[in-house]
């Protein structure tokens, strides 16, 4: 479903160029859940945008479900990215103006589902996160938990066929983000969905098909 192949990065930094991904390749399959570790600037993050498309590789290739994301210009991929992509973040990325409803609901907007039928598909995404009735409440009268609750639902309303998940537990406390495991890990099984989770948590690796590493900007099995 996921077919990451030798990709490399680098960015320079004043007369140095600092290379991050080194030949990085992995395949990911349909309905997998595989948790990226790695120490803090091994490169976690940029390849997560690398396969979002958001970052282009200096080389190599990232397909996703067919599609060659790497190959295609700056407007495709975020057409691309909106469609078939969903995204959790450490610290949730909501827009603080607008409410729980209309922070999910924005998604389906962005992809062309407008009207009664983008709200009922929102607030169906809340209920599934357990907070079908905080729908009206703002962004700063929520939890942290609660607030990444509503990035979960927003991550998954549009149904992607890949989740990624930079370090979702990351701003939570131990006990919020127990709680929020299970939500995190069943709702992309059932939607058949593609998790993709960079994390430090090792409960939360530990619950992944899978878990590779970043070493040295190559990415294999943890050992």
């Amino acid at each position: 479903m996921l077919s990451i192949e030798d990709l490399s990065r680098s960015f320079r930094e004043g007369e140095q160029v600092h290379a991050v991904l080194r030949d990085a390749s992995a395949v990911i399959g349909s309905g997998e859940i595989v948790a990226i570790t790695g120490r803090s600037g091994s490169g976690k993050s940029t390849l997560l945008n690398l396969i979002s498309g958001i970052d282009q590789p200096d080389h190599g290739r990232i397909v996703l479900d067919g599609t060659e994301v790497s190959a295609l210009a700056e407007p495709a991929r975020t057409r691309f990215r909106r469609a078939h992509i969903g995204f959790v973040y450490q610290f949730f990325n909501l827009i603080p103006t607008l409410d729980a409803l209309e922070n999910v609901r924005l998604v389906l907007e962005l992809n062309g589902v407008s009207g009664a039928t983008a709200a009922g598909r929102a607030r169906a995404a809340l209920e599934a996160v357990g907070l079908g009735a905080r729908g009206a409440s703002r962004v700063e009268a929520l939890s942290g938990g609660e607030q990444q609750r509503v990035a979960i639902a927003r991550a998954l309303v549009h149904r992607p066929r890949l989740i990624l998940a930079d370090e979702p537990t990351g701003n939570l406390d131990a006990a919020t983000a127990g709680e929020l495991l299970p939500l995190l890990l069943a709702l992309p099984r059932e939607q058949d969905a593609t998790l993709l989770l960079v994390t430090h948590d090792e409960t939360l690796a530990a619950a992944a098909d899978r878990v590779l590493e970043l070493v040295d900007g190559r990415l294999g099995p943890r050992a």
